[in-house]
C-alpha cells in the first residue's frame, strides 16, 4: 500500500472509530467518509462492506479478547475463566453499539469479513466451556454454539439503554445457569 493509501486508511479508521462509538453500528458510511474528508468511492476502496470495516475497527479488539481466553485458560480454575470471560466479552460488547448483532449474524457466514473473528471467540469460547465441563463444573447439556449464542443474546441485550446498567448483575444470572455449582465455585454475585 502506498504511503499515501496508507494514511488514508488510518485517518478513516479513526474517524470511523469516533462515528461508530458516537452512533453505533448502524452509523452512516456516507458520514464516516465525510467526516474523514474523502469521497465515499474512497471510503468503499478501502472498506467495500460495512463488516468490512468493523472487521478492521474490531481485529486489536478482537485480537485482543481472544488472548484473554488464552490466558484465561492456563492461570483461573475452569469456572472462573468461564465467569472472566463471560465478563470480558461483556466489556468488549458495550464498547461498540450494535457489533453484537453483526457478529451474530456473520457468525455462520463464510463470506462475511468478521467471520474469521467470529470464529476466534467462538473458538475461544468453546475451549473455556470444555474444560469446565471436563472439570464437572459446568453443564453438559450446552456446546460452544450455545454459549455463543447466550453471549451474543446478552451482548445484544446490555445494548440496550435500559438493560446496561444491569450487565453485571445479567451476565452473573447466566454464568450461574452455566455453571454447575455456582453457589460454592467462587463465583461472586453482582449486584443490581
Amino acid at each position: 500500500m502506498r504511503a499515501d493509501a496508507r494514511k488514508n486508511y488510518s485517518h478513516i479508521l479513526t474517524v470511523a472509530r469516533e462515528v461508530v462509538t458516537e452512533h453505533g453500528a448502524d452509523a452512516s458510511m456516507r458520514d464516516i467518509a465525510r467526516r474523514a474528508g474523502v469521497g465515499l468511492a474512497t471510503l468503499l476502496r478501502h472498506f467495500p462492506t460495512r463488516e468490512a470495516l468493523f472487521e478492521a475497527l474490531l481485529c486489536t479488539n478482537l485480537d485482543a479478547l481472544t488472548q484473554k481466553a488464552d490466558e484465561l485458560e492456563t492461570s483461573n480454575s475452569p469456572e472462573e475463566a468461564l465467569v472472566s470471560w463471560f465478563r470480558e466479552w461483556m466489556a468488549f460488547a458495550q464498547s461498540y453499539r450494535g457489533v453484537v448483532a453483526l457478529m451474530a449474524a456473520a457468525h455462520t457466514n463464510p463470506d462475511s469479513a468478521l467471520y474469521a473473528s467470529c470464529a476466534a471467540v467462538h473458538s475461544a469460547s468453546t475451549r473455556l466451556l470444555l474444560r469446565a465441563q471436563a472439570e464437572g463444573t459446568a453443564r453438559t447439556d450446552m456446546n460452544g454454539d450455545d454459549l455463543f449464542g447466550l453471549m451474543s443474546a446478552l451482548g445484544w441485550l446490555v445494548d440496550l439503554p435500559s438493560f446496561a446498567p444491569r450487565a453485571d448483575h445479567l451476565a452473573h444470572i447466566v454464568t450461574s445457569a452455566i455453571l454447575t455449582n455456582p453457589s460454592s465455585n467462587g463465583v461472586k454475585k453482582a449486584t443490581r
